[in-house]
């Protein structure tokens, strides 16, 4: 099958090493090498047609750059990135040299970890101990059942209970803000349905499992109100500019 571009993966230093075999997207998977790029390279295989977000290439390029992490620094590009030739991903690289530069170092040794929280939906008690609206609005059901009302009610119980986890999840990252050495940046992450909560820390690999302790102290201080989910250790999206060289999605 004839290559349709260059696609990226992300950007390392020239000395960062790369597994011998190492593929990446495609079917087959596509043979990974590094582009260098004066004391900078570019992670890139050839770009296929026809390349799909399906699961086997997005783990691939996940994992690869998981593996390019555990060994180094990684700007890392977002899946299904393509430039047109070798001759714009090197001229955009180089446009933006010593931002690259500055990013990896301040990069190397941490890892992204990202924090999503949902609000226990099986605690109605406690809302209606401590939301009097919901209180009056369930009373009113009882004394005037029906569809609409029932509606009513199921709104209005959901509505608390996302306010009740949205209180408790404001404090998180205060958390840990407070713990020195934790975490050295953390971003908001965009709108997750179900979510009141969706945040990355930038996290020294050496704090891993510091981190994951303290936010499951937090998650069982608060399970009366609010689910959370640790992913992670990532590749570090949320810390680097969208895109690291021009390319395509």
């Amino acid at each position: 099958m004839t290559a349709s571009g260059i696609y990226v993966y992300g950007v390392v230093r020239r000395s960062h090493p790369l597994s011998p075999g190492a593929v990446g997207v495609g079917e087959p998977p596509a043979p990974v090498r590094l582009l260098p790029a004066d004391d900078l390279a570019v992670v890139v295989s050839a770009a296929y047609p026809g390349l799909r977000a399906r699961r086997r290439d997005l783990m691939a390029h996940q994992g690869l750059l998981m593996t390019l992490a555990e060994a180094g620094p990684v700007l890392p590009m977002r899946f299904g990135m393509v430039a047109p030739d070798e001759a714009t991903v090197l001229a955009g690289v180089a446009a933006r040299h010593g931002e690259h530069v500055a990013v990896l170092e301040r990069l190397d040794s941490r890892v992204e970890m990202n924090i999503k929280i949902t609000p226990v939906q099986d605690n109605l008690a406690a809302l209606l101990r401590e939301d009097p609206a919901v209180r009056r609005i369930r009373e009113e059901t009882r004394r005037h059942p029906g569809y609409e009302a029932n509606v009513r009610l199921g709104e209005a119980v959901a509505a608390g209970l996302r306010r009740r986890a949205a209180v408790a999840a404001a404090r998180l990252p205060a958390e840990f803000a407070g713990i020195t050495g934790m975490a050295d940046d953390v971003r908001p992450g965009p709108d997750v349905e179900g979510c009141v909560l969706n945040v990355s820390f930038l996290v020294p690999r050496r704090e891993e499992g510091r981190f994951r302790n303290v936010a499951e102290r937090f998650a069982a201080d608060h399970r009366d109100r609010l689910e959370l989910r640790v992913t992670g250790p990532l590749p570090c999206y949320s810390f680097v500019a969208p895109q690291p060289v021009p390319a395509r999605a």
